[in-house]
């Protein structure tokens, strides 16, 4: 039986099935981007922090969005061709359609790949500072190995888990220790009932080495252990269930439940012993190192992801930036406007300034260039009645120092000044450290390069509240950042993997029925149209306000 409206349209409503199905689907998808964006709105206007604003590199965006626009545009040229039998001119115009969705998603990944690779971190004062992680293989301005990123632990004992213990943290621990010339040795004797009705028996010693073969020995014994003594308790209850059904008959099992219960005490001498963890001695204590996600530090005790405890002193662990190319007080101001207090003696006071030179000298700089442009912004547009400027700088020009603000000061102080086509370039990759940072000056200051734009920076551990890169775990703004561009690709490459199937697998159905692949571009052109118009919205709102 042969489906009627595949082709030709209803009579009634002038259209055919796909368009009905796409017309429908393009609603619920209406939907789902609707709640997007008034969740944004809403999330926006309620934010407990300076919501981010301009944030997003502008040029990428402009240049998406007119490649986007273009596209609807081609893909109606190429269902104009089908429908004038002009395969050829359909290949064309179809083709810079599916190129424009490359160029679409080359842009967007390449400013996806800047965000995962920018660091941010917020003082316990909420100064906001952002820039890129400096690690130990780097190198500093001395050529010594830069020690930061990294958390450093006294360790005088370390206790294992026998259920989760990592490998390769085993064997960096005993590698780090060698260095330092001390033996990691078991604290006590492991001894343990290995068979039922036997006494213990000692399976590892006191001052045994540490070993990943020793640790997976308790393990195999725990093992063991653990699968004999549930043995015993799923029959010892399964033994009292049936007690308490013949001394309840009738009675359902919820019933009786709450007097089910193993009699421990006369499990207790059939039970195996299950060896849980495993402590060993640092002999003389020793600095181990640990990357920051793998410990949850304190000072006294510390703990792995895999649950091995390290006791011992949590020695300086500082955070370095090998790059910082902002700093923001618009967070600081904004608490400091809460507890009544002026915003500029709040900053002032704040670690930063009081701590780094570069940071103190480049506030000051940023204050003249605030009052140069509280002068233009009165010049340009005068005074209301009241006798109060019309046009005022933002709180984002107040009080936030980004990437080409370091770059209009090292111009201005330094003379670094790149070419035009690297100015461009900084557009789409973010600032170019190497070029604005030069080198063969013996001048330091203290945080920094003397005639660096982007200095070095080493913030102690003690003085971060919160650290991250621009990944929805950093804000909100860039949870609903990811979440909605993100699905936005995604649309635009499932629509343009169906535009492609046309293109390059199309043929033989236009030369079967041509008009029924018309009819399957113009549903195709219809969702480009929809995933255009998304980013029509998503440009504005995300890019420019």
């Amino acid at each position: 039986m042969e489906i009627p409206y595949v082709v030709t349209p209803r009579k009634d409503t002038g259209l055919f099935n796909s368009k009905i199905a796409i017309w429908l689907f393009l609603a619920s998808e209406v939907m789902l981007f609707g709640g997007f964006f008034s969740a944004y709105v809403f999330l926006r206007l309620g934010a407990d922090y300076p919501w981010p604003e301009r944030t997003l590199p502008v040029l990428p965006g402009l240049i998406n969005t007119f490649v986007l626009i273009g596209s609807s545009v081609t893909v109606v040229f190429a269902w104009a061709s089908l429908k004038l039998r002009n395969w050829r001119m359909f290949q064309l115009f179809m083709g810079i359609t599916v190129f424009c969705a490359l160029i679409f998603m080359v842009l967007k990944g390449i400013e996806y790949n800047v965000k995962f690779h920018h660091q941010a971190v917020r003082l316990k004062d909420y100064t906001v500072m952002e820039g890129h992680l400096s690690y130990e293989k780097e190198l500093d301005h001395n050529g010594n190995k830069v020690e930061e990123n990294l958390i450093f632990v006294e360790a005088s004992k370390l206790t294992f888990n026998t259920r989760r213990f990592e490998k390769s943290w085993v064997e960096e621990v005993l590698t780090q220790a060698g260095h330092h010339g001390s033996k990691i040795v078991l604290s006590a004797d492991i001894a343990v009932v290995t068979k039922e009705g036997q006494p213990a028996e000692v399976i590892a010693k006191a001052g045994e080495p540490l070993s990943v073969d020793l640790l997976r020995r308790v393990e195999k014994t725990r093992l063991a252990a653990a699968s004999h003594n549930s043995a015993l308790r799923t029959e010892s209850l399964r033994e009292e269930w049936v007690k308490a059904h013949a001394a309840h008959p009738g009675k359902k099992d919820w019933q009786i439940a709450s007097g089910v219960n193993i009699d421990t005490a006369a499990l207790a001498p059939k039970l195996l012993t299950e060896v849980s963890t495993v402590a060993f001695n640092v002999d003389p204590p020793a600095r181990l190192d640990f990357k920051p996600r793998d410990i949850k530090e304190a000072d006294g005790q510390s703990r792995l992801r895999d649950d091995t405890v390290v006791d011992g002193k949590l020695l300086a662990s500082p955070m370095g930036f090998h790059y910082v190319d902002a700093i923001d007080f618009q967070h600081l101001v904004m608490k400091a406007k809460e507890k009544g207090i002026d915003p500029e003696v709040a900053i002032e006071n704040s670690w930063l300034i009081k701590n780094s030179p570069f940071a103190k000298e480049a506030w000051e700089w940023h204050q003249g260039e605030v009052a140069k442009l509280k002068e233009r912004l009165l010049k340009d547009y005068g005074l209301d009645k009241s006798g109060n400027p019309k046009r005022v700088p933002t709180h984002k020009e107040l009080y936030r120092i980004g990437w080409k603000d370091f770059a209009k000061k090292g111009e201005q102080q330094h003379g670094i000044k790149l070419s035009t086509m690297d100015s461009l370039k900084e557009e789409f990759m973010g600032p170019n450290y190497d070029a604005r940072n030069p080198q063969g000056d013996d001048t330091h200051v203290e945080g920094g390069h003397a005639k660096e734009t982007f200095p070095h920076f080493s913030l102690p551990r003690e003085q971060i509240g919160f650290a991250a890169k621009f990944t929805p775990a950093w804000n909100t703004y860039y949870a609903i950042y990811f979440t909605i561009t993100g699905l936005h690709g995604l649309h635009v490459i499932g629509g343009a993997l169906v535009l492609a199937y046309y293109l390059f697998f199309g043929r033989k159905m236009y030369l079967e029925n041509p008009e029924w692949l018309a009819n399957r571009v113009e549903i195709g052109g219809l969702f480009w149209h929809f995933v255009d118009l998304v980013w029509i919205f998503v440009f504005p709102i995300l890019y420019l306000m």
